[in-house]
Parts: C-alpha cells; sequence; structure tokens
C-alpha cells in the first residue's frame, strides 16, 4: 500500500492506495505544533483506525505548502513506519514541464494538481483548488504548466470578515435559500458564495480569452470546490481526491529511482 499525504496550510489529507484504487482518506490539522514521535503515532493510530496496519504501508510520497513541520513529520514517519518518504520537490520526475518565470515559485500542491489534471483530462485543462488559497492553474496542451492565477481562498475571507469585523459572527458556509437576503448570517453567505461564483466565472472566461484554449476543461477540487462546481457551468468536473492521485502518479512516475 502507498500512503500519499497533502500537506496544506490548514489541514493534512492523508490517502491510501493499493494500486490505483484509493482504500481511505484521513484528515488532520496542520496548525498543531507536534514532535516527530506525536506525528509518527498519530499517522499509526489513524491508519488502525481505519482498518489498515501501519506495516501495510510499503511507501510514503508527501507533498508539503509548510515548510516548518517537514523535519518532524518525516522523522516520524521513518521513525514509526519505517519508511523513508519522497517528498515533491525540485527535480522529481512529474511528466509536466514548467514555463512560468519562475519555476521554483510553483507551489508543490499546484505541481500535484497540474499532473492529476493533465494525466486523467488531457491538455489543455485548468485547475481551480478551493483551499486556504484559491488557485487556477492552466497547463496547455502538451502538459506545460503556462500560468497560475491566486485568489484568497472561501474560508480565508469568511474568517476575515468575522476576525476584522466586531459585529459579524462566525458562520457556517453553504449557499443561502437565495442571494436576496434579509438578515446577517444569509447576508455573508451569500457574499461568499455567490461572490466565489462569480469570482471563479470570470477568471475562467479571462484565462481562456488569454490563452486562447476556448475549449479548455476546468476541474475543481478542494474541500468547498463542491458548493461552487455545484452552481456554475464553468467547472466541467469536480474531483476531490485530485491532488492524493496526482501524488499516486508522481510516485509512480519515480519509483524505479526508489527501488
Amino acid at each position: 500500500m502507498l500512503l500519499t499525504i497533502d500537506v496544506g496550510n490548514t489541514n493534512i489529507t492523508l490517502g491510501v492506495y493499493e494500486g490505483e484504487k484509493l482504500s481511505g482518506t484521513f484528515r488532520m490539522t496542520t496548525k498543531q505544533q507536534r514532535t516527530s514521535d506525536e506525528y509518527g503515532f498519530t499517522i499509526c493510530e489513524i491508519l488502525e483506525h481505519g482498518k489498515i496496519r501501519p506495516k501495510q504501508i510499503k511507501d510514503v510520497i508527501i507533498a508539503s505548502v509548510v515548510p516548518d513541520i517537514m523535519h518532524s513529520l518525516t522523522n516520524g514517519i521513518i521513525k514509526y513506519l519505517e519508511l523513508k518518504p519522497l517528498v515533491v520537490s525540485a527535480g522529481i520526475k512529474t511528466g509536466i514541464r514548467i514555463v512560468t518565470e519562475n519555476p521554483k515559485e510553483i507551489g508543490p500542491d499546484r505541481i500535484v494538481d497540474a499532473v492529476a489534471g493533465y494525466e486523467l483530462y488531457g491538455g489543455p485543462v485548468i485547475v481551480v483548488d478551493y483551499g486556504t488559497a484559491t488557485t487556477y492553474d492552466l497547463i496547455g496542451p502538451n502538459g506545460t504548466f503556462e500560468a497560475g492565477i491566486t485568489a484568497p481562498g472561501i474560508e480565508t475571507s469568511a474568517r476575515s470578515l468575522w476576525g476584522g469585523t466586531a459585529m459579524l459572527p462566525a458562520i457556517e458556509i453553504k449557499k443561502p435559500k437565495g442571494i436576496l437576503a434579509k438578515e446577517t448570517i444569509s447576508s455573508m453567505q451569500a457574499g461568499l458564495v455567490y461572490g466565489t461564483i462569480g469570482e471563479t466565472e470570470y477568471i475562467i472566461r479571462k484565462i481562456k480569452e488569454a490563452s486562447g484554449y476556448e475549449n479548455a476543461k476546468v476541474v475543481a477540487t478542494g474541500g468547498l470546490g463542491r458548493i461552487i462546481a455545484q452552481e456554475t457551468d464553468s467547472i466541467d468536473v469536480y474531483n476531490p481526491e485530485l491532488t492524493l492521485q496526482g501524488l499516486r502518479m508522481i510516485y509512480f512516475k519515480n519509483r524505479r529511482h526508489r527501488e
């Protein structure tokens, strides 16, 4: 079994693959400070709760946008799973060629999403990831990472609303009954959800116009992406496991070097 780990700014998502089959997904928070023992023990405990014995894991691959936790996380995996993880970084084989001005600025998570988007749906493809930030990445017809746009994520925008405004409460992020809100909570929900739908449609339209890829497929992922994907025809496919699938693909592209 292969353990894939996506370290985001808010959550760490773990996926266990048996061949091409995803056997289980699990989440833990990123923000909490943990020692290598805590990481190793927690991961083993999560796997066992999912009826997966840690000894069944034969290799691990990680993509992380949080460098500060990587020392503890990798050492915890080495100590408790007795495996040295493959980390998505410069020099790893991905099958994607980055043609932006500074390729090193492209985050590992975006590269992984680009790999999965291109491998699964072909190119040109626009991958939209609704995470802590909302990212829009364009992969050309020959597998080139051509451009990326970064916007505040839905939850990030929501937290800035209630965190920076004394009279606005923390709310559940969901689509309200209608856009003509008549009280505070639904007015915030309307602004967040409809605002993101509008942003999505406009940015996708402008990407297609500027690139000339009018028929580019649009693939969305990320926890809150489902809410947006259900409400707009600009998104063709919603794939919640896109990042984990990309990690599995990258692992197999590099497996020969691991053996």
